[in-house]
């Protein structure tokens, strides 16, 4: 089966947060073994307005950690291409610009373009 996570499971599932229950942290390990995990573009982007703004704590540099966060033997990342934007674009105006995360939209897309 396959797995998107959003940015904080992602984030939370790399760094061994507290905030990941040990049963979700175990079936994310299951879809990372099996090669099923996913995460979208944006999400790396977010990832780095996190650092910016200090809520992000890594152990090296962030160009380091995010190549390494996102490298394909750890996860799949889904492209911000052109079918994602023309998704987003047919969305609800609602959605596109009420959604709880800044790349909410392009999260969505992604998995239904990919």
């Amino acid at each position: 089966m396959t797995v998107l996570l959003d940015t904080h499971l992602w984030l939370w599932w790399l760094l061994g947060s507290p905030q990941l229950p040990s049963r979700e942290r175990q079936a994310i390990d299951q879809a990372a073994q099996a090669r099923q995990l996913r995460l979208a573009a944006i999400s790396l982007w977010e990832a780095q307005l996190l650092q910016a703004k200090g809520r992000l704590q890594l152990d090296r540099p962030f160009e380091h950690w995010l190549r390494r966060a996102a490298a394909a033997d750890v996860i799949t990342v889904l492209p911000l291409d052109c079918e994602v934007v023309i998704c987003v674009n047919s969305l609800p105006a609602d959605f596109q610009h009420h959604s709880p995360q800044p790349g909410g939209a392009a999260l969505a897309c992604g998995v239904i373009a990919h």
